[in-house]
């Protein structure tokens, strides 16, 4: 196939829409369930683009379809495409209303509680009709996103190092993540409780999918321990905060989540090998929209208040 035919007129976006939710599916039943369609609409399309192209885009596996290396170079492609559609979209729409538009945020723990809503509030001031649209979810789901033009920004702990090319990073600000329970907790007691003085209490960790709980794990395996026998994995905020507050629970939190709650207090063990950085994950590819940019200037302002407040005290 040369590369100006996929230009003759066979090539529709209905192509890339299939072919990139079969492959965040890994299958063509979930696919056609995610899409409302049925099966087979999904892979007579599917066949329709593979015969445009010329090339297999997926083996079946045992447990459902895996791209080839064709499909693997062709989706990253259609989730490019796809985002800028949708960002035109957006643009049209913004353009059409001054002062009216949307922006769609993604945020993790981190960025939930202190840093992302001061910079919505100050948005909020500034453009009152501008709908706000906050995502929270693990950050491999939200890269995802982030590349397919489903969110137009991600706030919250940046990974050491930025581990996609197709992304980057704005650090706003270093926050400490240090271990957190209850106020009154038993261990509030202890001088300076190592990791090992803590493990006879029940743990809040991240789920796997996340840097910070790779990182929590390297502390404990650093100090020579295991992980918590007794250990919920959650990421969800309003969770973390009953189960903190309702029992005896400890968990590895950014500093701040504390310092803005009398119910919570901070024990004075540290954690000096997790990574600290709060920040901004922006696709490299795209530029953003002017209710993104204006979200953008809300968080630097927001970051700056807070890198202030970290400094004082």
């Amino acid at each position: 196939m040369e590369p100006d035919g996929l230009l003759d007129g066979r090539l529709k976006l209905r192509h890339l829409v299939m072919v990139t939710t079969i492959a965040e599916h890994g299958s063509v039943v979930r696919a056609a369930e995610h899409l409302h369609v049925t099966q087979p609409v999904v892979t007579r399309g599917l066949r329709e683009l593979e015969t445009i192209l010329g090339a297999r885009m997926f083996d079946r596996g045992p447990r459902g379809v895996e791209l080839t290396i064709y499909g693997s170079a062709f989706v990253e492609h259609a989730r490019a495409v796809l985002a800028q559609i949708r960002q035109a979209g957006q643009h049209v729409a913004e353009l059409g209303e001054a002062k009216v538009g949307t922006v769609t945020v993604g945020t993790h723990l981190a960025g939930t509680t202190v840093l992302l809503p001061r910079a919505i509030a100050r948005l909020k001031r500034q453009r009152p009709h501008v709908t706000v649209v906050v995502k929270d979810a693990t950050p491999d789901v939200l890269h995802l996103d982030l590349l397919g033009g489903r969110i137009d920004l991600m706030v919250g702990r940046l990974a050491p190092p930025a581990d996609d090319a197709r992304l980057s990073q704005v650090r706003l600000y270093d926050e400490a993540i240090r271990l957190v329970t209850r106020t009154g907790h038993p261990a509030q007691e202890l001088p300076a409780p190592s990791i090992a003085d803590l493990l006879g209490y029940p743990w809040i960790l991240p789920v796997r999918e996340t840097a910070l709980r790779r990182e929590i794990e390297n502390v404990f395996f650093a100090e020579g321990v295991p992980l918590p026998a007794d250990r919920v994995e959650c990421t969800s905020n309003p969770i973390l905060h009953t189960l903190l507050t309702e029992t005896d629970a400890i968990a590895a939190m950014p500093m701040l989540v504390a310092a803005e709650d009398d119910k919570l207090s901070l024990l004075p063990s540290t954690l000096p090998s997790v990574s600290r950085r709060v920040g901004v994950t922006l696709p490299r590819d795209r530029t953003p929209g002017p209710t993104a940019r204006l979200l953008l200037e809300c968080l630097h302002d927001a970051a700056a208040d807070i890198r202030e407040r970290l400094v004082s005290g």
